[in-house]
């Protein structure tokens, strides 16, 4: 266990996300409970009016449930990562409160009057779209997952973060409304020669990535509704490019330009940062497509087992941005034995997809591991099959199989296995 691992596990405990220890296994009769048989303060009194929340939030009781950052990943909040609480959800939609946040140069507040988005370089005509002009396109709704290529990247070496919300949270999964790219660029007219797209961004770091026009023409959006609500500031509000399957840098926030050119621009971000090193020295470029991945949710080092021995439900998630998620493997015991989990909801393209396999917990430690498929065939690798291609000098693109050890007590920890 590595020193992070030990002082993460402090500060869960310390946190209350393991409590009171182990709580009934199943129902009791009802003659013996009284929070049942009493009658409680909320149904003893009125309650607050229909006016009371006009913006609804959740329940008091789940104010724990919020994404966090690791202060010490980064120099600056202003730069830096927070992450999704993956094991205090369900299903396959992220609540706009919970997506991740990664940000360049902090949150751009841009003001929708003033808000324009330019389309210019090799096209018959440079145009300048109002945010109005935009939604008067004919728009579409497409659910997507939207993976940093860093997610996993502290895993590279061994068992680094204790819960999936730091493993793996740098990930969501929302219903985006708005208009296809290439219904955009039809109405400036890409000319021939015009072969790749940079698009822009409004916010202080002026973001910029490389895009294919094949790319562009084919599933990109141009976003302004998530899960049927305008985005928020902090995705990008009021548009957003969406790039399907693809690298979550490249998915441009406050987007307020697209060129269009007849090659890459080799900005020093894409040439040396947003590549995938080799243990001789080498480094993948253009590495944009995410590779099949999984992650069990719960039971997990933040999402204990707490009910002891008996009937127990392991879910997590799976994704894919090649296409679906074909079939999800499950096992207990490390890999020597593997059960196929029931997929369970939506089978949508490049698109998250939940899963669960039920049993019964008899109280012994387990090594919990989950293994994709995709429609591709594409089979998710374990971490060391990884590391024999590309060493451990990686950040981005670690989709290797994760293991939680979830002791006889019930509390999991973080680890790897050989």
């Amino acid at each position: 266990m590595t020193e992070t691992t030990r002082t993460s596990r402090r500060h869960f405990l310390k946190g209350g996300l393991i409590a009171g220890g182990a709580m009934a296994a199943g129902p009791v009769l009802a003659s013996g409970d009284p929070a049942i048989l009493e009658v409680q303060p909320w149904a003893n009194q009125l309650g607050e009016g229909v006016d009371a929340r006009p913006y609804g939030v959740p329940s008091p009781f789940e104010n724990h449930v919020r994404r966090r950052n690791v202060e010490w990943l980064t120099a600056d909040p202003v730069s830096s990562v927070n992450f999704t609480p993956l094991h205090e959800l369900d299903g396959v939609i992220t609540p706009n409160g919970l997506c991740f946040e990664r940000h360049h140069g902090g949150i751009a507040e841009v003001d929708p009057a003033k808000y324009r988005l330019m389309i210019n370089g090799l096209v018959d005509r440079e145009l300048v779209f109002t945010l109005d002009d935009l939604k008067r396109f004919p728009r579409v709704n497409r659910a997507y997952f939207l993976e940093c290529a860093a997610n996993s990247g502290m895993e590279w070496r061994g068992a680094q973060l204790n819960g999936c919300q730091f493993t793996h949270g740098m990930i969501h999964n929302v219903l985006y409304t708005g208009v296809p790219l290439r219904t955009i660029l039809a109405e400036a007219g890409v000319k021939t020669n015009g072969k790749w797209i940079l698009p822009e961004g409004a916010d202080a770091a002026a973001m910029t990535r490389s895009i294919p026009i094949e790319k562009a023409l084919d599933d990109c959006l141009v976003a302004f509704a998530m899960n049927g609500e305008a985005l928020r500031p902090e995705q990008g509000y009021p548009v957003r490019l969406v790039v399907p399957g693809w690298e979550g840098n490249m998915w441009i926030k406050w987007l307020r330009r697209i060129e269009v050119g007849d090659m890459p621009w080799h900005h020093r971000e894409e040439t040396s940062k947003y590549t995938d090193l080799f243990a001789d020295g080498k480094a993948r470029r253009f590495t944009w497509e995410m590779d099949a991945k999984s992650v069990i949710t719960n039971p997990s080092p933040q999402a204990p087992i707490l009910h002891g021995k008996g009937p127990t439900v392991l879910t997590g998630v799976a994704w894919s941005g090649r296409g679906t998620i074909k079939e999800v493997h499950v096992t207990l015991d490390g890999g020597r034995n593997w059960h196929q989990a029931r997929i369970d909801g939506p089978s949508w393209d490049k698109s998250i997809h939940r899963f669960y396999f039920d049993f019964e917990w008899d109280g012994r430690p387990l090594l919990l591991q989950s293994r994709a498929v995709d429609s591709t065939g594409y089979v998710q690798p374990t971490k060391n099959e990884l590391r024999a291609v590309r060493g451990e000098n990686s950040i981005y693109h670690n989709n290797g199989i994760q293991t939680w050890h979830v002791r006889a007590n019930g509390e999991a920890e973080n680890v790897e296995i050989s």
